[in-house]
């Protein structure tokens, strides 16, 4: 799981919750702006929390044999 916490939200995960409900917590993070519509007004904010998300899974997909 991946959270990227906008601060207009109306409810802003805390990072001790997110990793309760999901221990294999692969990236958490806090941003300075946005809100509810976050994929449409910050888009490239929006669009930097995937890539830092799921970069960390790009190397640990093993190939196959």
């Amino acid at each position: 799981m991946a959270v990227s916490v906008f601060p207009g939200e109306q409810y802003e995960a805390p990072r001790s919750w997110t990793e309760r409900a999901d221990p294999k917590l692969i990236h958490y993070n806090k941003l300075d702006k946005g809100d509810h519509f976050a994929t449409w007004e910050q888009q490239t904010i929006f669009a930097q929390e995937l890539r830092v998300s799921f970069r960390s899974l790009r190397y640990a997909i093993a190939e196959p044999s």
